[in-house]
């Protein structure tokens, strides 16, 4: 992790400008199931990274995450993460 300093924008700003630049290479073409696909290209790594922090503890994830535990193991089954 590098230090610099938490922008509460930062992530919403790294949003934007991935998805306009995705836009910008499909050119003509249009989008289809971007928001199922932005879901997946965010999810995954949070997930991967929150039960790294976790140690693997699906109670304490879930917790951190804000969701339940049950949710949280749904989420990981469709990643293939369980």
């Amino acid at each position: 992790m590098t230090n610099t300093p938490l922008n509460a924008d930062s992530l919403s700003e790294a949003t934007d400008k991935a998805v306009s630049d995705y836009l910008d290479l499909l050119g003509d073409h249009d989008a289809t199931n971007l928001y199922r696909q932005v879901v997946d290209e965010v999810e995954r790594p949070l997930l991967e990274v929150i039960m790294k922090h976790t140690r693997g503890n699906q109670s304490k994830a879930a917790m951190c995450l804000g969701m339940n535990r049950a949710t949280l193991r749904s989420k990981l089954k469709r990643h293939g993460l369980l």
